[in-house]
């Protein structure tokens, strides 16, 4: 079976996350910066097969589009143009990057720790995973 790939993308760095062969199991796996985020999933993709991709749809308090979304959008319209075999999926993004500092401070994670956007990113990109699978 194919694994499941998940981004939470911002205009410096993208999480990723992705599921285990089975996809049971939502793991974060690193942050990219943003630049670089298509050279690391055809990195990935001569690694791994993955079935679909899921991005993180940002969206304000009251569903009010946000100022990040026009470049998700343009990301988004990429991975489809680039990789057509492969379905992107939008899933909700609110409140992921709340959730995912609680989670760092539930698991005993240092301040410092905390501090790096990097960890932040890819446990937010874990998340909107996880989300995805619940909900299939």
């Amino acid at each position: 079976m194919a694994r499941i790939l998940a981004f939470d993308y911002g205009q410096k760095r993208v999480g990723v996350a992705a599921t285990d062969p089975l996809q049971i199991i939502a793991n974060a796996v690193d942050t990219i910066e943003t630049k670089l985020i298509f050279d690391f999933i055809k990195t990935y993709l001569t690694k791994e097969q993955v079935e679909t991709f899921v991005v993180g749809y940002p969206y304000n308090d009251g569903f009010k589009e946000n100022s990040v979304l026009p470049h998700v959008k343009k990301f988004i319209a990429r991975l489809e143009k680039t990789y057509p075999a492969i379905p992107v999926v939008k899933v909700d993004e609110s409140f992921t990057s709340r959730m995912a500092m609680e989670t760092m401070v539930m698991s005993g994670v240092s301040k410092k720790e905390r501090r790096k956007k990097e960890n932040l990113d890819k446990i937010s990109a874990t998340i909107i995973l996880q989300n995805y699978m619940e909900t299939r």
